[in-house]
Formats: structure tokens, C-alpha cells, sequence
């Protein structure tokens, strides 16, 4: 069943990825530019942003930090007074691995104020924009990790689990408004997040694999992008048993 309009022509649409320095936002940012999408690309580092800009005629770039509610604002007006805004991709994303034994409010608080109110704040700036232009879509990256508690997840899962969760709420408000909402959960991708991880991950992607599951994702009109399937769907059945299967098999593959 088709839940959004697809996405299948990027030429002269215009693109908002924020959180495109790095991993899969820089490579989703390349892909759409070389199907004709005009992209604009926000983060905090900004000399990584130039360097797209650089080598990517027409595109532009807006330093921005998502806990700036002002600076939210202010960058939004920017983006739509120059290149408008048709699609807005939220690919910033914080995580840190945190275990009970380990506890730590400020990362809790952390990873909360980037992955959620990060999100939160973009759309406080964003929605009247698509309310008013009556068109639009908006695609929120969370993860696996938001389906089901995992080890090391304590911080990083409950955020990912808000954004499903808000993407949910999101479609139902809108879509009878013709503004789409699609969420992306991704399984693991070599990025500068995941470098830090101390254990073997299954079915690692590069993040230009994940770039090219999402536009297929929007070219087909879903809600959910879910990847690499082989390892998202055995998350999805997971979640699906008994606690006192789900926690056995968990500590079984992860010997944690």
C-alpha cells in the first residue's frame, strides 16, 4: 500500500538535509544532488558543508545547531526565502553507548536534546511553511534501535523510539493535508556514530547504500524505510515475542 505520494522526479525540488556533514545525510545530500534535486545542507561544521558546496554546483549551505531554537528559526526563513523548501530530510542524530552500571543524566539529556527536540525545534519552524504552501514532506531518520531496548541503548533507543513514534502521530495529521511524512530506520551504517562501537555489526552498510535505500524508499511512496531488510525485519519479528524470549535471544547474539 502506497502511504505517500512517490518521489520519483528530484529535479528542481528542492532539499533540505539537516545534519549533512557526515555519514548517511552527506551521501543521501550527494545522491539527491545528482538527481537533480537543488539541496541545501545544514550542521554544525560548517568547513564540511563548504566542501560539498564546493563540489556541487547549486547547492547551498547554513551552519546550524539544532539545540538553537532561535537559530532553527532563523535558518529555516533563510532556506525558503532562497532555495524554498519541498522536502526536509532531519538526519542529525547524537549517540553515545550508556549502560545503567554507567549512568549518566547529562548523556541522557544529551542525546534527547539532539535526536528529539532537535526535531522538535525543526518543526516548530518548518510545518507553518508546508501548512501554508499546502505541499511538502518531511523524512525523520531514527533507527532499529527505536523498535526495541538493546544493550548499550539506554540513551540512544528511547529518542529513536519518540521520533517513530512521532512520524507516526505526523502522518496522521497530515496526510489528509497532502504533506507527506516517511521515517527512516536504518540498521548499521559506517559512520562516525557507529565508529565508536566496540562489537561486531551485522549487515554494516556504507552510507551510500543507505542514501540509495531511501530514495527508493520515497520512490515507492512508503512511510517506513527500513534497511538492510535482511536485518531490519529480524528486529521487527523480535519484537514481536515474549519478553522472556526477546531477552534471552538479545543477550544470546550480543553476549551482553
Amino acid at each position: 500500500m502506497v502511504l505517500n505520494t512517490r518521489i520519483t522526479q528530484w529535479q528542481g525540488r528542492s532539499v533540505w538535509l539537516i545534519g549533512a556533514s557526515s555519514g548517511i545525510g552527506l551521501a543521501t545530500a550527494k545522491a539527491l544532488h545528482a538527481a537533480g534535486a537543488r539541496v541545501t545542507v545544514s550542521a554544525r561544521k560548517m568547513d564540511l558543508l563548504d566542501a560539498f558546496v564546493q563540489t556541487h554546483a547549486g547547492a547551498q549551505a547554513f551552519a546550524l545547531d539544532v539545540c538553537d531554537t532561535q537559530a532553527v528559526h532563523a535558518v529555516t526563513q533563510q532556506v525558503a526565502q532562497t532555495h524554498g523548501i519541498d522536502v526536509m530530510v532531519y538526519c542529525s542524530g547524537y549517540y553515545k553507548a550508556v549502560r545503567a552500571n554507567r549512568y549518566s543524566l547529562e548523556e541522557m539529556v544529551q542525546h534527547q536534546d539532539v535526536n528529539y527536540l532537535g526535531v522538535a525545534r525543526v518543526l516548530d519552524a518548518v510545518l507553518p511553511i508546508f501548512l501554508e504552501q499546502k505541499r511538502g514532506h518531511i523524512s525523520l531518520i531514527a533507527s532499529v534501535a527505536g523498535y526495541s531496548g538493546l544493550p548499550n541503548s539506554l540513551a540512544y533507543g528511547p529518542t529513536k523510539a519518540a521520533m517513530i513514534n512521532l512520524a507516526e502521530s505526523l502522518y496522521f495529521d497530515l496526510s489528509p493535508l497532502g504533506i507527506g511524512v516517511s521515517v527512516v530506520n536504518p540498521g548499521f551504517v559506517a559512520t562516525p556514530l557507529t565508529a565508536q562501537n566496540k562489537f561486531a555489526m551485522p549487515a554494516l552498510l556504507q552510507p551510500e547504500q543507505a542514501a540509495a535505500y531511501m530514495l527508493e524508499g520515497w520512490a515507492d511512496g512508503d512511510f517506513e524505510i527500513h534497511y538492510p531488510k535482511r536485518f531490519s525485519r529480524w528486529l521487527k519479528f523480535m519484537r514481536l515475542l515474549p519478553y522472556r524470549w526477546y531477552f534471552s535471544l538479545v543477550r544470546s547474539a550480543t553476549k551482553m
